[in-house]
């Protein structure tokens, strides 16, 4: 199984009210667990820097990150950016 980080930037228009966020939030992981049963979350974090939110996902179909990484952007009206991430002992492992 691969996994994947989503970076997430929330758009000015995501959400009037930061107690809106939660409401939001909730309706993205809905769909997602309906859309993308192939996608495992496994954290995710909120950051100070360029990007909102950094999501850590694994599955076994790139086209399902996809399609989840598209949700995101169309529910939360915002920016996503995916990347596949290989854990670091086993890249050493590969370098043989």
């Amino acid at each position: 199984m691969a996994t994947y980080l989503i970076f997430t930037r929330l758009g000015p228009d995501s959400f009037k009210d930061p107690a809106e966020f939660r409401q939001l939030a909730d309706r993205v992981s809905e769909e997602i667990r309906k859309r993308c049963p192939g996608v495992t979350w496994k954290d995710s974090y909120v950051t100070l820097g360029r990007y909102d939110i950094v999501d850590v996902v694994e599955a076994n179909d790139q086209a399902e990150v996809e399609r989840a990484a598209m949700i995101i952007r169309a529910l939360a009206r915002a920016t996503t950016e995916t990347m596949v991430a290989t854990p670091w002992k086993e890249f050493l492992q590969r370098l043989g």
